[in-house]
This record gives C-alpha cells, structure tokens and sequence, in this order.
C-alpha cells in the first residue's frame, strides 16, 4: 500500500490542515508527530527508501526501532494538503534511539522537524506513562495562550485554575492541569528535557510566548484538546480586557462537585481559595 493511501497518513495531513485553518501555524510554526503503530508500518513498507542514519542529538532508548510520521524542518503546515511528500516524512529509530533514518517523504533533502528532540523525548514518556496508548504529540503557536504568558504568572497552578474557570468541560478535558515551561530557546536538548519533565504529570506544557505543545491517543483527542485549551484562553482574554476582576466564577467545591459527577480526578493543588 501506499503510505498516503493508509489511514494514519490522511488523519495526519487532516489534522495539519485543520491547525492550519484554525491560525495556529503562520508560515513554517508548529510541528506535529505520530508515534506509527506496528501493523501500520508493516502496510506500507513497500513504500520506503531509507536514507542515511543521523544523530537526533537526544538518548530515547524506549523508543527503538519505532516509527514516526512527522511534518518538516521550515515546511508550511499550509502545504501538507497539496504536497505531502515535500512536507512531512516517515522516520525510523536505530537500536539505540540516538539516530534516525527518513525512509518515506521530506523530498529534496528535506529534515524532520527542528523540535524532534522535544517530540521524541515527549513520546518516550508518554509511552511510559501510557502504556503505549498515547502515540501524537503536536506543537502549536495559539495566540491566546501566547498573549497569556505576558501577564500570568508563569506557574502551573494559575494557568490551570485560570483556564479550568473559563469553561465547565475545561476540567473533564484535561483534569491534569497544564504545565508551563518559562522562555527558552527552541529546538535543543535543554527545552525539550524541561518540556518532557512536565509531560509526566501533563498531556499539555505551555512555552512561554511561543506556544503549546499536546499529548493524546489519537489525532481526534489531541487536536480535541489543544482546541478546547486555546479556546478557553480566548475566553480568558476577553474576559480580562472588559475587567481585571470576575463577578462570578466557578468555586472549588464546584470542581469538587463537578470531578464527582464526571469520574475524573482533579488534583488539590488547583482547588486552592
């Protein structure tokens, strides 16, 4: 089979054109990968050249021998739809987890994306975590969220609390909370540690001013939830530029209450007076 005839690949390009459409990824921002089951690559192995083993600058020895379907160092998500085989590509892991091989698509020396470290790192923790059940990881530049880390404090705690009040469902969504990882630069080793430190407590780590990174099973629930987080940080922004103070809010025995009814468990430290 050809890989953009298999179904994983087409919830790919979908979910890099809805980001798109949402104005999440202006130009070459944001990335997006898919950690690729094994029956998946056995269907379209017949498609692959691999090229060359190179270092992916990073140790994720759980990740060995595993498959990833990722977007494009300086590809434009606008351009995943109408020239797949230009922006994203198939890699695989050597035995050790320290290089990769592109073995389908990123034509004409085209890379995996610049924030594969943070990406691999990320997915090695979640399949930890998960059991193997989580297998995206996406990268996105959300506005509100971005505006929001110029006048939150950049603590976990607020993030959550704050995005949580913004919507009833926000809660059952990511009962969790949300990390934030203060500024740094993009593309190394160092974000990418601080970024997978949070994603064992988080399906969602915020970088300040720049943007959201989200875990989830599938394309449906990770798109899900980076939407839901954005949105309810939209509804935060207008509520702060009518007032700086809510008449009205949810309390935390309506969390309480809320969690109960739910099934979910939201941790205390967000319940705070």
């Amino acid at each position: 089979m050809r890989l953009l005839d298999a179904d994983f690949a087409k919830g790919f390009i979908r979910m890099c054109n809805d980001g798109w459409e949402q104005g999440w990824h202006e130009r070459n921002g944001g990335n997006l990968s898919y950690r690729v089951k094994p029956e998946e690559v056995e269907m379209v192995k017949e498609d692959f050249t691999p090229g060359d083993w190179q270092p992916t600058g990073i140790k994720v020895p759980g990740l060995a021998r595993e498959y990833f379907l990722v977007t494009g160092s300086g590809k434009y998500f606008r351009n995943v739809i109408i020239n797949p085989e230009d922006s994203m590509g198939m890699i695989e892991l050597d035995d050790t987890g320290e290089r990769y091989r592109i073995v389908w698509g990123l034509a004409d020396g085209g890379r995996p994306t610049s924030e594969l470290p943070t990406h691999l790192m990320n997915h090695e923790v979640k399949k930890m975590a998960t059991g193997g059940a989580y297998r995206v990881i996406y990268h996105a530049h959300t506005p509100n969220i971005i505006a929001l880390t110029f006048v939150l404090p950049l603590k976990d705690e607020v993030f959550t609390r704050e995005l949580w009040e913004m919507a009833t469902e926000c809660p059952v969504v990511f009962p969790a909370g949300v990390g934030v990882v203060p500024w740094m630069v993009p593309g190394g080793r160092e974000i990418a540690i601080e970024t997978s430190r949070l994603m064992k407590e988080y399906d969602v780590a915020i970088w300040a001013h720049h943007g959201i990174f989200a875990a989830g099973v599938d394309f449906d629930s990770t798109f899900g939830l980076m939407h839901t987080v954005e949105k309810a940080a939209e509804i935060l922004v207008k509520v702060l530029s009518i007032q700086k103070t809510k008449l009205q809010t949810i309390q935390p025995d309506d969390f309480r209450k809320l969690a109960k009814e739910f099934g979910v468990t939201l941790p205390e430290k967000f319940l705070y007076e």
